[in-house]
């Protein structure tokens, strides 16, 4: 679990395939305080640490996440949001975040305001019951508030401090980004399709 506070990005070093699978090598402030076999979320991707070394850690995502995620498009250079998992004995910030992305999202509209900017998003119309206005969402990981929802469309604004410090700053018309919607909903939505009327 994870809270969508991200703590910092790291830098995709590294890229190999081995069948489906695809292994990266990312390099963050964080390597030093990881350890091999922990969860840490790579743009809203939950991972397994596999390694660590000289200031990076390794992770490997296999077919399903990256069919559902914009993991399969990263090239080395990028950069990419880690959170690492959320202590049961600390304020939860964000909302609760599980790291497994629901599908992606485009970004249509990226406009500097004064003093934030305001990023619109379209995403698969089977999903959207599950966006309400002033509701939480997950963008690469990032805790969100949505206004401004459409049909399959929202929006969301960005602090400066959010803007500096997260990958955010690289999305424009255009970008793929991943999203997980809020868990609450998710399960809301499950359980009124399961109602027999």
């Amino acid at each position: 679990m994870f809270t969508g506070i991200i703590e910092s990005t790291g830098k995709v070093e590294a890229i190999t395939k081995s069948g489906t699978n695809t292994t990266f090598w990312i390099s963050s402030p964080l390597a030093g305080e990881l350890k091999v076999d922990q969860s840490l979320s790579h743009d809203g991707v939950c991972l397994t640490v596999e390694d660590i070394e000289n200031g990076r850690h390794r992770v490997t995502a296999i077919e399903e996440t990256l069919e559902k995620s914009n993991i399969g498009s990263w090239k080395p250079g990028n950069e990419v949001n880690l959170e690492r998992c959320m202590m049961m004995n600390a304020r939860l910030d964000g909302h609760i975040v599980q790291g497994h992305v629901d599908d992606t999202a485009i970004c249509t509209k990226a406009e500097r305001l004064d003093g934030s900017w305001e990023y619109r998003f379209k995403f698969a119309e089977k999903f959207a019951t599950l966006v309400i206005e002033k509701g939480s969402i997950a963008l690469n990981g990032t805790s969100l508030t949505v206004f401004n929802v459409a049909e399959n469309e929202f929006s969301v604004a960005i602090i400066p401090y959010t803007y500096e410090h997260t990958s955010i700053k690289h999305v424009k018309a255009g970008s793929i980004v991943n999203i997980e919607f809020d868990l609450v909903g998710k399960y809301i939505n499950r359980i009124v399709q399961l109602q027999k009327f």
